[in-house]
């Protein structure tokens, strides 16, 4: 993978538009797929669209 599929928290979170907490949020609860590597967490870009489809069919 090269750095341009990760996206960091913060970045994931701008491109969600949530905060850092309701990311985590989504992290934990498993809504989200992320990495980690050492002590950073990183989101796969395909996970941030993953998530989107998975919110909109439970709306």
């Amino acid at each position: 993978m090269d750095d341009e599929q990760l996206l960091t928290v913060d970045e994931a979170a701008a491109r969600l538009r949530v905060s850092r907490w309701t990311l985590y949020c989504l992290i934990r609860s498993e809504e989200l797929r992320s990495v980690k590597i050492r002590r950073r967490r990183l989101i796969p870009v395909g996970a941030v669209a993953e998530c989107i489809h998975n919110l909109m069919e439970m709306a």
